[in-house]
């Protein structure tokens, strides 16, 4: 999969609305190039307000999050938040527990879903240019994480009096 196969794919979801951040969207130059992928369904969200369930990620932040060595030419980082119970699931233990289980991990892999190098304890996982290993699963895990944005969203948003 490539990265646009992925915000192809994500943008037809229902209510989804994907965003590479630029110049043009007022995102930190840090995040230019990076694509956040939200539940917007009625697509009048402001930017600032998006809290997105998936990101695709092309460069390490450095002093930050550098685990995955991004800068490798070629390589990019599809983001996911699975929540706890799939996080378990998928990897064996929970995301409370993933600062245990990561000194065995090689966050520079291609193709393996792992736990997320920053943000595993919030239930994300990650996978680097998902292929043939992960493609079935990733696109599972973006429709997942939909449904889940869009159970939120409905269940944080005002009544209409």
């Amino acid at each position: 999969m490539t990265e646009d196969e992925i915000i192809q794919f994500a943008a037809g979801l229902p209510g989804t609305v994907a965003v590479t951040a630029g110049e043009d969207t007022g995102a930190p130059e840090a995040a230019w190039g990076d694509t956040f992928i939200s539940y917007d369904p009625h697509g009048d969200a402001p930017a600032d307000r998006w809290q997105p369930f998936a990101t695709i990620v092309t460069k390490d932040y450095e002093g930050f999050d550098t685990a995955s060595d991004l800068n490798r030419p070629g390589v990019f980082r599809l983001n996911i938040a699975v929540g706890r119970k799939r996080f378990e699931e998928l990897l064996g233990h929970p995301p409370a527990a993933a600062a245990e289980h990561r000194a065995g991990i090689d966050f520079t892999v291609t193709d393996r879903i792992l736990p997320h190098p920053a943000y595993a304890v919030q239930g994300w996982v990650c996978v680097l240019n998902p292929g043939e290993a992960t493609g079935p699963l990733a696109r599972a895990l973006l429709e997942e994480a939909r449904d889940r944005a869009a159970e939120r969203f409905e269940r944080t948003r005002p009544n209409p009096a």
